[in-house]
C-alpha cells in the first residue's frame, strides 16, 4: 500500500468527517463515496481494507463485512487542501448493496481485458489480510496457520518448499483436482510466508505489473 500525503484535516468539518473516494485501481472506474474520521482512516491503513464512519449507524464499518465485497486498498492519497481523500482498491464483487458494479450505475470493466477476474485475485488479497493476518495477531492453540507462525520463519519457509516439490511431483501426473489442490497448498502456504515477512499480496504483484509494462 503506497501513501501520497503525510496527513488529513479532519477538523474542517463539524463532525470530523472527510470525504473518501473510492476508485478501481485496474480499470479507474470511481466506485462508491464514503466517509472517513481519523479511526476509519487508521484502520484501513492497518487492515488494508476500506472501512468507512457510517453516518447512519454512527459507527465504523468495513466495506464487505457482510456481503464479503471488500475494497483491498492499493493507493491512498489526499487533494490539495488535505480534506478528502482518494483510495484505489481492487474490489472483490460488486460495490453496491444493489448489485451494481458501481455505486453510480456504471459498469465496472477494462476495455484492454474482457475477463481482468478481479473477485477472485482479490481474494487472494482477502485470505491473507482478513484470515492468515487474523491468525497471526490473535493466535488459537486450533489453527493450522497460528501454529505455523508459533514456529516461525524457517518452518513457514521449509513448508513452502515442500509444497512446491509436491507440485513438480503432481504436474507429471494426469490428476488435475490433485494438481490443482496441491498448487492451492504452495500458494496458500506462500501468503503465510509474506504474511510472517511482513509483505502484502499487492507488492508482489506490484512488481509482476512493473515487468509488464
Amino acid at each position: 500500500m503506497s501513501e501520497t500525503f503525510s496527513s488529513i484535516d479532519f477538523n474542517k468539518s463539524a463532525d470530523g468527517l472527510v470525504p473518501a473516494v473510492i476508485q478501481d485501481v485496474n480499470t479507474g472506474k470511481v466506485l462508491m463515496l464514503g466517509y472517513m474520521n481519523a479511526e476509519a482512516l487508521d484502520v484501513t491503513r492497518q487492515q488494508g481494507t476500506v472501512t468507512f464512519f457510517s453516518r447512519s449507524k454512527q459507527r465504523l464499518w468495513t466495506k464487505g463485512e457482510t456481503s464479503g465485497n471488500f475494497l483491498f486498498v492499493n493507493e491512498i492519497a489526499a487533494d490539495c487542501d488535505g480534506d478528502t481523500l482518494l483510495i484505489k482498491a481492487t474490489p472483490a464483487g460488486p460495490v453496491c448493496h444493489t448489485g451494481a458494479d458501481t455505486c453510480f450505475g456504471e459498469k465496472n470493466s477494462q476495455p484492454e481485458i474482457a475477463d481482468t477476474r478481479a473477485g477472485e485475485a482479490a481474494f487472494l488479497n482477502y485470505l491473507q489480510k482478513e484470515v492468515i493476518r487474523e491468525r497471526k495477531l490473535n493466535p488459537s492453540d486450533e489453527s493450522y496457520t497460528s501454529s505455523l507462525f508459533k514456529r516461525g520463519i524457517n518452518k513457514i519457509a521449509q513448508k513452502v518448499g515442500e509444497e512446491a516439490v509436491e507440485v513438480v511431483i503432481e504436474s507429471k501426473d494426469s490428476d488435475d483436482d490433485l494438481f490443482k489442490n496441491e498448487v492451492s497448498d504452495l500458494l496458500f502456504h506462500l501468503l503465510v510466508l509474506l504474511e510472517q515477512k511482513n509483505i502484502d499480496l499487492d507488492e508482489v504483484i506490484d512488481v509482476l505489473r512493473s515487468r509488464h509494462q
